[in-house]
């Protein structure tokens, strides 16, 4: 007998709970991406516009991990400042 699994992917918005509220999420895909906060926002839900399943690809992975960096950076300076 064989069992089916189900398996969830996590999606990029549960993976960065703790950062939901503390970040403008529309800044940074304007700032980083040049795309809509929509487009971001459905990345992050793992939807599209039309509700079908999108995820970010390698490149855009690598592009979020470089800005959550970036803004890491510029806030650890800002803090040195005080």
């Amino acid at each position: 007998m064989e069992t089916l699994i189900e398996t969830k992917q996590e999606t990029m918005k549960s993976k960065l709970n703790d950062l939901l509220v503390a970040i403008s999420w529309a800044d940074l895909s304007r700032t980083y991406f040049g795309k809509s906060n929509s487009w971001l926002y459905h990345k992050m839900d793992g939807r599209d516009g039309n509700g079908k399943p999108t995820s970010f690809s390698v490149d855009e992975k690598e592009q979020l991990k470089g800005a959550l960096y970036d803004l890491a950076d510029r806030i650890r300076r800002a803090a040195d400042t005080l």
